[in-house]
């Protein structure tokens, strides 16, 4: 099932253009003083890779909240994006709740359950997405209404859907290229601990990657981003380990000087292990090239599934934890 999802992903994405064109908002266009999107797990990773985008671009704080709770700056001018796939994740229901006793305008991003349920009673903005698939194989889905809701509110000068569609076709374009590239990488990564590092304004693609790796290759793993990591992080490589392999997303325009730290790090990294892969990026754009690296690292996740022999989809524990949760 989820390499299938996966295999869909372009698709997706037309879909969520469709989606996100014939959606009607019911409020309208105001000024806000800060905008919060509140969503945890796959529901909430597009959130934090659009935090990453829009850091130059918005005029306002935008920010991810992974919390049952909102900031106490929440007033009735903040927008508050609800973003859970199920609709039934308690975290963000009991965050919309809380937007909503805050007068908040809100828009809901979901597929139902109770997120569908109070905005219809609220009689706010919902939009829809198909259900019955794991929320981090919707990410597609999400992103795209969250850059439309921020160029319906005038926050963003562009809807980004020009992007999404050069997206799309190169997706196409590289699909056997890039299926081919993730098992070649998965190898690399099987039986070892993968080490993730970014650039800043990439970090949201290396979070999502080391969950994807989580949930989907059922394997634990860790992520920074540079140059946090290096004034902190870097000075634990003190140790030789061949089990951690190094995983350097990149890009051909990261920042020159994140460039040169990535080169000194590597000097640092091959005395600990010798065990360092590179991904670079393919696109013009910036969602050309988040988009490439998504897909090229979900397939990772699922090459390294099959490898492990286990079930990509199968989210037990996460289960098991909710049905705790649900005793009390």
């Amino acid at each position: 099932m989820m390499k299938q999802l996966i295999a869909d992903f372009s698709t997706q994405l037309q879909e969520a253009l469709i989606i996100a064109q014939n959606y009607k908002f019911v409020a309208s266009k105001k000024e806000f003083t800060n905008v919060v999107l509140t969503g945890l797990g796959g529901s909430g990773i597009g959130g934090s890779i659009i935090q990453n985008y829009v850091f130059d671009k918005l005029a306002i704080p935008f920010i991810v909240n992974k919390d049952y709770f909102l900031p106490a700056f929440i007033s009735s001018k903040s927008l508050v994006i609800v973003s859970s796939y199920s609709g039934n994740t308690e975290e963000t229901v009991a965050a919309l709740q809380h937007a909503l006793k805050m007068k908040a305008t809100v828009v809901c991003i979901t597929s139902g359950g109770k997120v569908a349920e109070i905005a219809r009673k609220k009689k706010i903005d919902c939009i829809l997405l198909p259900a019955g698939m794991p929320p981090r194989a919707c990410i597609g889905y999400s992103m795209v209404q969250v850059l439309f809701s921020l160029h319906h509110f005038g926050l963003l000068k562009d809807n980004c859907s020009k992007d999404i569609k050069t997206s799309i076709k190169l997706l196409d374009t590289e699909t056997k290229d890039i299926q081919k590239k993730a098992k070649t990488i998965a190898k690399k990564l099987m039986d070892k601990t993968p080490v993730i590092y970014s650039a800043a304004d990439m970090e949201g693609v290396a979070v999502r990657f080391r969950q994807q790796i989580n949930e989907n290759g059922k394997m634990l793993c860790w992520h920074h981003a540079i140059p946090e990591m290096n004034h902190n992080e870097l000075v634990g490589w003190r140790d030789k380990d061949a089990s951690r392999v190094v995983v350097l997303l990149r890009n051909e325009d990261d920042y020159e000087r994140v460039q040169l730290r990535m080169e000194i790090n590597k000097k640092v990294f091959k005395k600990c292990t010798p065990n360092i892969l590179e991904i670079y990026s393919k696109g013009r754009s910036y969602w050309e090239r988040v988009f490439y690296l998504i897909h090229l690292t979900d397939w990772v996740s699922v090459e390294l599934a099959d490898l492990r022999n286990v079930d990509a989809t199968e989210v037990k524990v996460i289960d098991f934890l909710k049905g705790e949760l649900a005793k009390s």
